[in-house]
């Protein structure tokens, strides 16, 4: 199912974004600046009112420009939303992970091995990207409810913001769902800023990507629970130090736990699988 809502593009129309326009990060979430010209004049306060031709003919006669700057908080309605989001989820016994890595790095893949592993644990996805419903397509044939976010008709931003995650989850039967899976769009920097009312992060990392990513993208690490290092049957065909992965991971997130994982050996996925279970487990005991 393809998600569509008025009230998102409103809320991505606040980005003070043009539309089409993929950030590729953000400066500094919390805080955004807006800037306003206005004419100062000779007789009165900047800003004063009048005419448009008064103003157009006092900035002309002046030649005087004030800068006025405007700060409001980018990311406010995005707590918002995820505050409610966690409740909802909280009062119909959910588990949310919210799966994050760059594109390529296997998410899709995670949850193709892990969908028919869950046993009685009944399982949904939100499945987001810029375009198109191909990965949401690979996931059907395995009978849980997949929800597809496409971020393109609001911006084509690089993450998922929480009001598009609210409005998508109406669409799944929450009372019939043990742990909901939120694939977040390909990115190392953007998802990591946006609460989605999640109990858990989890970063992907494929042995690809080279070991410096911790360090250049850290905010991703910290904020992660668990990393699972994907693609792990490729090491032998590569110049991977994995030693020293594991030592960047450390120095931005000593307390992040690391999963070494291949979706096509199956190395790892009984450890990831234990880590789901017993996360949620302490996630339903703390709500009870």
């Amino acid at each position: 199912m393809r998600f569509d809502r008025a009230e998102a593009a409103r809320f991505h129309r606040g980005h003070g974004k043009p539309p089409g326009h993929a950030h590729p990060e953000h400066p500094d979430p919390a805080q955004v600046a807006r800037h306003a010209e206005v004419s100062s004049t000779p007789g009165g306060p900047a800003g004063a009112t009048g005419t448009a031709d008064d103003t157009e003919a006092e900035r002309s006669a002046t030649g005087a420009r004030r800068e006025i700057e405007v700060r409001f908080d980018l990311l406010d309605e995005n707590r918002r939303h995820a505050a409610s989001i966690r409740e909802r989820l909280r009062e119909a016994a959910v588990f949310a992970v919210n799966l994050m890595s760059s594109p390529g790095a296997g998410k899709t893949a995670l949850l193709e091995v892990t969908l028919p592993r869950l046993g009685s644990t009944r399982a949904a996805v939100l499945e987001g990207d810029i375009e198109t419903s191909a990965d949401a397509e690979r996931l059907a044939p395995f009978g849980v409810p997949v929800v597809q976010i496409n971020t393109g008709p609001f911006g084509g931003d690089c993450h998922l913001p929480a009001p598009l995650v609210a409005d998508a989850m109406e669409k799944l039967p929450l009372a019939e769902i043990d742990l909901l899976f939120i694939e977040n769009v390909g990115n190392l920097v953007c998802p990591a800023e946006f609460d989605l009312g999640e109990a858990r992060k989890v970063v992907l990392l494929s042995v690809t990507e080279g070991e410096d990513k911790p360090l250049k993208y850290p905010l991703i690490f910290r904020e992660s629970s668990l990393a699972l290092i994907t693609k792990t049957d490729l090491l032998p065909h590569l110049d991977f130090d994995l030693p020293r992965l594991e030592e960047n991971l450390r120095r931005v997130n000593p307390e992040l736990k690391v999963v070494q994982l291949s979706t096509r050996s199956g190395e790892g996925l009984e450890e990831w699988l234990k880590w789901l279970a017993d996360e949620r487990g302490k996630a339903t005991h703390l709500t009870e």
